[in-house]
């Protein structure tokens, strides 16, 4: 094969990567286009947020040479799409507090720009730009253990009876005044708004998870927050509540009628993944045209083609029934980091079912 051949190619794959990653959140980075493109693998990029790999391109599968062309790919694609370009930080947390992370071996300020930079779909609201910055822009918050039997803590000795909390650092169990999280209180989950507003106000926080059992995997149980941002956000939620019960019956007005009009389009799946499973495809309609499904594959941002929609609510079924996306939430991991994991196998599936079987005709 020739250079240009080769060339050509690898252009193809970023431009596939990063389509699909724009119709599955909206924006476009680095890290979707090398994980899509196969050059990078996504538990090398959860190791590396969690400061166990020294810089990004020690584990990117490609040469130098290889990831500057895939980096030129994007931006060209970006701009003659329209997208926006925003840099984003990429931080880590501590003990002693947040690190940046380094993705290029030499640091250098241009490089590290290109691999920041993310390119964001107009279709986007500015405060859900604003927002999405800010998740992406933040550090991942620890994620403590609630015991299911007695522990000691490695570093002071105490001992944790079962229901305690404990943070594992490099592989030790520590308490939590040890791991700096003494001061903060527990919120239980359950109440959506109180652990949002409580999360925006504790500069400080962390995830509780507990293993099942029953289901074998670790299930989110709240958050560690400081006492004062607790305090604040219940102030909050007192105050708005009627508001935000008004606004819920608006809500769920404005669903059915989005859920009428996406299960008209139903059809629309089968000429967009050919190759999908008849009884996956139904379902997938089925769950998309339910009431209360989660507005999978809507439009809110507005400007968005019934083709991205459709396929945007194929990615969120794919999501969840055949990769370990739910797995990863449970155990604490943020959605951004989550869904880069399984970036990978929902291209690979897509693929497969763009593709017509043998025979059939549309």
């Amino acid at each position: 094969m020739s250079h240009s051949d080769r060339q050509q190619e690898l252009e193809q794959r970023v431009i596939r990567a990063a389509e699909d990653a724009l119709a599955r959140q909206r924006y476009v980075s680095a890290i979707d286009v090398l994980c899509g493109t196969g050059l990078l693998q996504s538990i090398h990029v959860d190791s590396w947020r969690k400061g166990r790999i020294d810089f990004l391109e020690q584990v990117i599968e490609g040469n130098l040479s290889k990831i500057s062309s895939s980096m030129v790919m994007l931006r060209r694609w970006a701009q003659e799409k329209g997208l926006k370009p925003s840099e984003t930080g990429y931080v880590r947390s501590s003990r002693s507090g947040t690190i940046p992370l380094q993705f290029s071996k030499s640091g250098d300020s241009e490089i590290e720009k290109s691999y920041r930079t993310h390119y964001v779909s107009p279709a986007l609201l500015e405060l859900k730009q604003q927002r999405l910055q800010e998740e992406l822009s933040e550090a991942h918050r620890p994620v403590v253990f609630q015991i299911l039997r007695d522990a000691q803590c490695s570093e002071c000795g105490a001992e944790m009876e079962r229901g305690s909390f404990l943070l594992m650092e490099a592989e030790q169990p520590l308490c939590l005044a040890c791991a700096s999280l003494g001061d903060l209180e527990f919120l239980a989950a359950g109440d959506p708004a109180l652990t949002r507003r409580a999360t925006r106000h504790s500069e400080r926080a962390a995830v509780v998870v507990r293993f099942s059992r029953l289901r074998k995997r670790y299930e989110r149980q709240g958050i560690l927050v400081e006492t004062a941002a607790l305090a604040e956000a219940e102030r909050e939620c007192v105050e708005d509540a009627e508001e935000r019960a008004a606004a819920h019956v608006r809500e769920a007005a404005r669903r059915r009628e989005e859920d009428r009009a996406l299960a008209a389009n139903g059809e629309a799946h089968r000429v967009l993944f050919p190759g999908c499973p008849e009884p996956e495809l139904n379902a997938i309609a089925e769950h998309t045209a339910r009431r209360g499904s989660g507005r999978v594959g809507r439009t809110e941002a507005g400007g968005c083609t019934l083709e991205e929609s459709l396929t945007a609510a194929l990615i969120a079924a794919v999501r969840h029934k055949h990769t370990r996306y739910d797995e990863l939430l449970a155990r604490g991991m943020d959605r951004a980091t989550a869904r880069r994991q399984v970036a990978g196998k929902i291209q690979e599936i897509l693929t497969s079912w763009r593709t017509p079987p043998r025979g059939h005709t549309i």
